[in-house]
């Protein structure tokens, strides 16, 4: 049910629920291209932390958290105050790329917190509001600063919609969807996956020695660490370490597209933390902009930093309020209770996946770490179960989505900071759904 993936739904139609919103005048005037709507066919008003409510007052749990773009839950109210206070005050909105006080605070905050504890000598690009946009900026940097066209990429990642990001996402469908040639790109075989490649580094070595392996060497690999849309796969951290020794090299830029598994997803604020690698460029979006504020970034070495002013521009880089929120978004990152929390939160997901899905015969697979999971009906029914499953937590209050191949997975992305009872009482629901759609 992950709009990345093929769908079981008539592109015209809403779900038909009996006793649901008015929703006519989106079926009326919005374009087909929609997809969460169907999914979870109420009009939503408003929403706090980990709840949302709908214009009937009906409340749901948010395992979904704005796809990776609400770590820090709905309305945080520490970034929320800040919002309104700046408003108040004739704060600047839109700055293009203009020194501005919202913006310097940002990066003197996001250097003091995030950069400077982790040794990490960033400068940072900021580039239009998506994922897809700083995708875009690192693949162009890449090719500028190394003098190569070719962009190696992953089977089972996702990088974007957009032509250059599209070319480096390995889902058929949304290739197809492009009506061009995606070109200057090439697939190498991602370590996990539902079938596994037994020796993906030493795979990938072979391509790069062999004169013959007609891989031409390319200016980049770019990779996620923890593939979400890709179903839950997690690269050992074996790989990662071979993978950017590997890319050091061949003089090859190592690219980290952490912008669904960082800022705390995996349970340190980058994914790559916890296999000891430092690459020469991460992408960053979802959760930077604070509480789903659109903001991208990319980090790069500072000797890659070879643009020509006006190189790459964007109208909306500099959005004022995202800076502002992403500044305060810092804040739960000063001391270690927010990582603590996630830790406990990890294994608690896991007891409750583990206790409830063992009792089920055969009980379906499940990965993850930090607060990415997700249960694998691949053997249970494929997308099909897994869109039941998601249907049924919805109607029992529950917002939930999936990922994977056919959409095959159930992913759970709660907020980082969820209460433990919301989470339990979440985890609840969804074991329900999974017992009752897979026993029947």
């Amino acid at each position: 049910m992950n709009e990345h993936m093929t769908l079981p739904l008539d592109l015209g139609l809403e779900l038909a629920l009996p006793g649901l919103d008015d929703t006519a005048i989106f079926q009326r005037l919005e374009s087909n291209v929609r997809t969460y709507c169907r999914h979870f066919p109420v009009v939503f008003q408003r929403a706090s932390g980990a709840e949302l409510f709908d214009e009937r007052g009906r409340r749901f749990l948010d395992f979904f958290a704005g796809a990776g773009a609400l770590n820090y839950g709905h309305n945080p109210p520490r970034i929320r105050e800040q919002l309104i206070a700046y408003l108040m005050r004739d704060g600047i909105l839109h700055g293009l790329d203009m020194h501005t006080v919202a913006k310097r605070d940002f990066l003197e905050r996001f250097h003091e917190v995030i950069l400077a504890p982790r040794q990490l000598d960033y400068k940072v690009q900021f580039c239009g509001p998506t994922g897809a946009n700083a995708v875009e900026a690192a693949i162009k940097l890449a090719r500028m600063v190394t003098g190569r066209g070719n962009i190696g990429f992953f089977s089972g990642g996702w990088h974007g919609l957009s032509l250059g990001a599209l070319s480096a996402t390995a889902n058929r469908r949304h290739r197809e969807s492009a009506a061009v040639a995606l070109g200057n790109t090439a697939v190498l075989p991602y370590p996990a996956g539902p079938r596994p490649f037994p020796d993906s580094l030493g795979h990938i070595e072979n391509m790069l020695v062999d004169p013959n392996s007609g891989f031409d060497k390319p200016a980049a690999l770019i990779l996620e660490t923890v593939q979400a849309e890709g179903g839950i796969y997690i690269a050992p951290h074996e790989f990662l370490r071979g993978l950017a020794r590997l890319c050091r090299q061949h003089d090859i830029l190592l690219i980290v597209d952490d912008i669904q598994a960082g800022c705390g997803r995996t349970g340190r604020f980058f994914s790559f933390e916890a296999a000891g690698i430092v690459p020469d460029l991460v992408c960053l979006s979802k959760s930077i902009g604070g509480c789903g504020l659109p903001m991208s970034l990319v980090l790069m070495r500072p000797e890659l930093d070879q643009w020509k002013p006006g190189d790459h521009t964007g109208t909306f880089r500099g959005n004022q309020l995202a800076f502002l929120a992403a500044t305060a978004a810092l804040d739960y990152w000063v001391d270690p209770a927010l990582a603590l929390r996630i830790a406990g939160h990890a294994r608690l997901i896991e007891a409750a996946l583990q206790s409830g899905l063992g009792a089920m015969h055969p009980a379906p697979g499940h990965r993850g770490v930090g607060m990415l999971w997700g249960v694998d009906l691949g053997a249970h029914g494929g997308g099909a179960a897994a869109a039941r499953v998601a249907q049924a937590c919805f109607h029992k209050g529950l917002i939930i989505e999936t990922c994977g191949r056919g959409g095959s997975v159930v992913k759970l992305l709660p907020p980082l900071n969820i209460d433990t009872e919301q989470l339990e009482e979440g985890l609840s629901i969804l074991i329900a759904a999974l017992r009752e759609t897979c026993a029947a």
